[in-house]
């Protein structure tokens, strides 16, 4: 009893001195999250630990709400907007005062405004005589590429085309770095853009002047919990010391260190609080083994589940015909759903992380198992089942020592499909906050970075080709002699 009192002290004391710092997968959120991290690494004695990339301002602000993250960099439009579903301006005092009801809380505004723009090239431009947004109505056949939480959200296109009577036809939802580079390729005309992109000047482009005043002030803050801010009273006294600490021009030259000069956040994080000595610059191969490890941990995991639960289901579905249908259709309809979608479903029950992850990784799996055990029991010749009734062989005993050895072909198949499936879908855990592969995925996505992606996409590939030639092993050792020769 000693024992457990004295680990469960030290699992709260680590986990109360552990700070989890969150962000959103665009390359300001990854930097500024970056230099707040290192902030309170060099300045406190806490632990930081990172939840980067993860998708959308949803799913962030349901991290903060079930506190599996501690702050993250938000903007105060988005929080008015989305949030708050304000529909009027609010002025910073009124957006705390919300906030405070709902047990969160702002810091004061970073020093910069990081709007939403439409951005045209400079060409383009000139061709139409475009200066306002309105002026977008004389453009025949308007290419427009969106960004997917732009496309959906309230302050979006949905009120932007309401709100300037917009009727294109042509338009396309894309991430923001790949909307860039569209733009620059010449196969869209018009992109969502924020104020501070780097690549705004890089690539020759204008934005429109907003003349109805649709968008509102994003002014970037650091979003929190009020019980954060009451534990770590000398974190947030820290924090709000950054106030007003970066302009407008210093954001984009940030932006330009990681999306121009290719440098990691952390190295510019580390420039930034005057570090002109780091060598982080080259943690990309340091974290490979971490995610690697990561990824083979949710596999391992949600396979080992699927193994459990998805063999007994296909088992009984066999015996139990009826059950078996109803079982068989579950797993195929769950199987339908987007693997992405099905993440996000799950985060009202299990949250932001691995539980999620791993549930999902699981439910994805069941499918192949549950068919390839059904089938492989349904084509045992029912000779070999009357021989051993007629030997006297019980149920249970006739299943383990006959019908599961003569299915063994088909049901280490399904194993080995949904192993292979769950190293691919795994790397879309890093969306939540999972870890793995993904997060050098996920982060390439954010920067167009094809080496940052490839160095998660091929450790990926190695992954799936490794597993297919361990079954192929396992089946050597497993199979028995006999069905192998036939």
């Amino acid at each position: 009893m000693k024992i457990f009192f004295l680990f469960s002290f030290f699992s709260l004391t680590s986990y109360s001195s552990t700070i989890t710092v969150g962000s959103k997968s665009f390359t300001e959120s990854y930097v500024l999250s970056e230099i707040f991290s290192q902030l309170l690494e060099n300045n406190t004695s806490h632990q930081i630990k990172r939840k980067y990339g993860l998708s959308g301002s949803g799913i962030t602000f349901q991290a903060l709400e079930n506190k599996k993250i501690d702050f993250y960099i938000e903007y105060t439009g988005t929080i008015s907007k989305i949030f708050l579903k304000e529909k009027k301006p609010l002025s910073y005092e009124e957006i705390q005062n919300k906030l405070k009801k709902n047990n969160l809380i702002m810091s004061p505004p970073l020093g910069f405004n990081n709007t939403y723009a439409l951005a045209v090239k400079r060409s383009f431009a000139k061709k139409y005589d475009l200066k306002n947004i309105s002026d977008l109505k004389k453009v025949p056949q308007l290419k427009v590429a969106f960004t997917y939480e732009f496309m959906n959200r309230a302050d979006g296109y949905p009120a932007l085309k309401k709100k300037y009577d917009f009727k294109w036809s042509q338009i396309e939802a894309m991430e923001h770095s790949l909307a860039y580079t569209a733009i620059e390729n010449n196969n869209v005309h018009l992109i969502d853009a924020y104020s501070t992109d780097a690549k705004i000047e890089k690539l020759d482009l204008i934005t429109l002047k907003d003349n109805l005043n649709f968008f509102p002030d994003y002014h970037a803050v650091i979003l929190t919990r009020i019980d954060f801010v009451k534990n770590f009273p000398l974190v947030w006294k820290k924090i709000l010391e950054q106030k007003n600490s970066i302009s407008d021009k210093k954001m984009i030259h940030l932006n330009a260190q990681a999306e121009i000069e290719k440098l990691s956040f952390q190295k510019i994080a580390s420039l930034h609080w005057g570090d002109q000595s780091s060598t982080k610059n080259n943690l990309k191969w340091k974290q490979l083994k971490k995610y690697t490890l990561e990824h083979l941990y949710l596999v391992f995991i949600s396979l080992l589940f699927s193994v459990f639960i998805g063999v007994p289901l296909g088992v009984i579905g066999h015996q139990i015909k009826k059950i078996g249908q109803i079982i068989l259709a579950l797993s195929g309809m769950i199987q339908t759903i987007p693997s992405l979608a099905l993440l996000c479903f799950l985060i009202p029950l299990f949250g932001i992380g691995e539980t999620n992850a791993i549930i999902a990784l699981i439910l994805y799996g069941l499918l192949p198992i549950i068919r390839n055990t059904y089938a492989g029991l349904e084509s045992i010749d029912p000779k070999l089942r009357e021989s051993a009734k007629s030997l006297g062989l019980k149920p249970l005993l006739r299943l383990l020592k006959i019908e599961i050895p003569l299915a063994s072909i088909q049901i280490l198949s399904g194993i080995k499909t949904t192993a292979i499936i769950s190293v691919g879908v795994a790397t879309l855990a890093a969306f939540i906050g999972a870890g793995g592969l993904g997060t050098f995925i996920v982060t390439g996505l954010a920067l167009n970075d094809i080496p940052t992606i490839l160095l998660g996409a091929i450790p990926s590939a190695l992954l799936a080709l490794s597993v297919h030639f361990l079954f192929e092993w396992i089946d050597f050792l497993v199979i028995p002699k006999g069905l192998k020769i036939r």
